[in-house]
């Protein structure tokens, strides 16, 4: 789906004694630093890790059937931590099953090992991105860039798998890039561990109908979906089912996350009166404004031009973010790659998309909005935002030709 555009690339990280060697050395140490600093920090155990680690640990003492009962997991928590997160672990079992490993270890350990391993991460995705990221030119402001994304930095710290999800779309977009859609599909499947974000953009591409990408991502699926099913059993998974549902229900719990601290279509819909309607016309408006959404980017997706597609590729990020239902600060990582896209391609200032759709990355690049929306407990006001960036994305792609509209693009 997407093309490869050689002309475009820039060079990339050459080792040896060189300013792009010593500013990404820089980064690491930085990046790395802050990870040895967080884990000895008195506060570690207030990270989301710590809901991890307590999913890990009942997979891990072989209650796997009872991974989504909230008064064992309250149990096991109360007795791990002082001061514990006030949130539950919800993410799928195949996470907790994957972390169970390191749940025999003490949790600063275990913090220790996936903050090293989240870092190496995001420094690896930086350096595989570089060819495919012109701007900035100066590969010092490149990495500066990404330094700055205040979302990285969260999920670094809060030992979230946000940092891995930016890696899954970063080699999805390498992967459709070189025209290989069934591996790009299958690398994006293991993004279910966030699978609010991960199925809207699998979704767009059912519209598109690009079946060897659906093919890859539904072998990734049924994987991890076995991979779940020996971890916690049938018991299990319909217990998943249920507490999804619970969480669903319930927009304005705080141990599932409040709905005004998301900046999503369905945190600035509960925000703007849908604390007042009824649940189920609250999640009609919501599911229909993200089909909706959905809908309006895969049906320019297939009308624009091939040099058009890496700002396609952006929307549909942008776009599987918004419709998620459940979005945290730390989520916003996956968009650093959007944006870089939508950097690189800028529009002129003749046209008419050019000013907001910079100014959007300015917003996202500016650290203070987010801790100020969050401190306000605001942060839906994003999501706005974030409508902005898809559909200037949206309008900066010029449809294709005629002439061209019969060719057998890559990757629309």
């Amino acid at each position: 789906m997407l093309q490869s555009d050689h002309s475009r690339r820039s060079p990339r990280f050459f080792l040896g004694v060189n300013e792009s060697m010593l500013s990404f050395v820089g980064a690491s140490i930085l990046v790395l630093g802050g990870v040895l600093w967080s884990a000895r920090g008195p506060n570690v155990e207030k990270t989301d890790f710590s809901l991890i680690y307590v999913g890990a640990q009942i997979v891990h003492r072989g209650d796997g059937a009872r991974l989504y009962d909230m008064a064992l997991q309250k149990q096991i928590r109360d007795s791990l931590f002082r001061h514990p997160n006030p949130l539950l672990y919800e993410h799928p079992p195949f996470e907790a099953l994957a972390f169970s490993p390191i749940a025999g270890l003490s949790f600063r350990s275990a913090y220790l090992i996936w903050g090293i391993v989240n870092a190496s991460v995001w420094l690896l995705t930086i350096w595989m991105l570089r060819p495919y990221l012109p701007r900035p030119r100066e590969d010092l402001g490149y990495i500066s860039l990404w330094l700055l994304f205040a979302p990285l930095g969260i999920a670094l710290y809060q030992g979230q798998s946000s940092l891995f999800l930016l890696a899954l779309y970063s080699i999805t977009f390498v992967n459709l890039a070189e025209n290989h859609e069934i591996l790009a599909g299958a690398v994006l499947g293991f993004g279910l561990v966030k699978l609010q974000f991960v199925l809207p953009f699998a979704f767009i591409f059912l519209l598109l109908r690009k079946w060897r990408f659906i093919a890859g991502f539904a072998a990734t699926a049924i994987f991890l979906g076995l991979l779940s099913l020996s971890a916690v059993g049938w018991q299990g998974i319909l217990g998943y089912v249920h507490f999804l549902r619970e969480i669903g229900s319930n927009p304005q719990n705080l141990s599932y996350g409040s709905a005004v601290d998301m900046p999503t279509l369905y945190g600035l819909v509960y925000a703007l009166g849908g604390k007042w309607a009824p649940h189920w016309l609250f999640h009609i408006v919501v599911g229909g404004l993200s089909l909706g959404l959905m809908a309006v980017v895969a049906a320019r997706w297939r009308s624009a031009g091939r040099r058009q597609s890496e700002l396609m590729f952006a929307s549909g990020v942008a776009a599987s973010l918004v419709t998620g239902s459940h979005m945290f600060m730390h989520d916003f990582s996956p968009l650093a790659l959007a944006m870089f896209l939508a950097l690189a391609n800028l529009p002129g200032d003749d046209h008419k998309w050019a000013v907001p759709l910079a100014a959007t990355l300015i917003v996202f690049w500016t650290p203070p909005v987010y801790f100020l929306l969050i401190a306000y407990h605001c942060l839906y006001l994003m999501c706005p935002v974030l409508l902005v960036f898809i559909f200037a994305t949206l309008t900066a792609a010029k449809p294709a030709q005629k002439s061209q509209s019969a060719a057998q693009f890559v990757m629309v």
